[in-house]
């Protein structure tokens, strides 16, 4: 059963990240600059940034950590306060990341116009060095690993595809790129991702209506349909994580879309029998 948690039309909901410390959702509207947090008192906007915010995580040291505008920022979400601590420079905008075991932060970037291998993929370290792990990239997204912390999946969305590196946990970095799972004859295109705990890997497919769950050999498994064309990212949250959260979007519909589509733009929740991996938290 999917279930409408927050229906707010957000333009681009997006990064949807569980924080263990107090049991809340996060997730950012990338378009309005917005980090939302949703919890069992609603949905609240809990800053407004300058820049396009692609993506959130929770620091270890407390607060936030944004990927936005061209870099990273440390973000209190008390004051709404920023202190840069990263820039990049390929691309027009940071798009999706996320935290990998040992707390460094991955985060991609994109073009406004989908420029050809004109963005990148970089890593953050717990010292907040940045250096580029890919760079013929042209829309950076999904980004997890397995639960071994052996493997790291990647999405380039115009590939249509789902990669998998050889993932070295002390080092991080990635190696042996292949092609995991081939998305070309599926409806929409890959977004973000998510790893449950049994090594399931669940693709958000943009234009698509739905989440897909590939077998980590990358086997189709199973198929989560939402009420909205385009389905942004995914997580897992809720008691013992049981609960998948889809983010979606509504920018870019008319207006005979948005009728039939009353939900675009909404956070989504549902059970889909599998539990998923805690999020790790930035190290910097």
């Amino acid at each position: 059963m999917i279930e409408v948690v927050v229906d707010g039309r957000a333009l681009l909901a997006e990064g949807p990240v569980w924080d263990a410390r107090d049991g809340s959702l996060l997730w950012v509207d990338i378009l309005r600059h917005e980090v939302h947090r949703f919890d069992g008192g609603g949905d609240r906007v809990v800053a407004r940034l300058d820049d396009p915010v692609g993506a959130v995580a929770v620091r270890a040291a407390g607060g936030l950590v944004a990927a936005t505008g061209m870099g990273v920022a440390l973000l209190d979400e008390g004051t709404g306060a920023t202190e840069w601590i990263a820039t990049v420079d390929r691309g027009d905008r940071m798009n999706e990341a996320k935290c990998d075991p040992a707390g460094r932060l991955w985060a991609g970037t994109l073009t406004n116009e989908h420029r050809p291998g004109a963005s990148g993929l970089y890593r953050l370290d717990g010292g907040r060095r940045i250096a580029p792990v890919l760079e013929d990239v042209t829309l950076s997204n999904g980004i997890g690993w397995s639960p071994d912390g052996a493997t790291m999946y990647y999405v380039d969305t115009p590939t249509e595809a789902v990669d998998a590196f050889d993932f070295d946990p002390a080092t991080g970095a990635v190696s042996g790129r292949r092609r995991l799972v081939d998305l070309r004859d599926v409806p929409g295109r890959p977004d973000g991702l998510t790893v449950d705990a049994e090594g399931g890997i669940w693709v958000a497919m943009a234009r698509g209506w739905a989440v897909r769950r590939f077998l980590p050999d990358g086997t189709a498994d199973a198929v989560v349909e939402l009420p909205a064309y385009k389905v942004t990212s995914c997580t897992f949250g809720g008691e013992g994580l049981a609960d998948l959260y889809v983010t979606t979007a509504c920018f870019g519909l008319d207006e005979r879309e948005l009728a039939a589509q009353p939900h675009a733009g909404a956070v989504f929740r549902c059970r889909p029998g599998v539990t998923g991996l805690p999020a790790f938290e930035y190290a910097g």
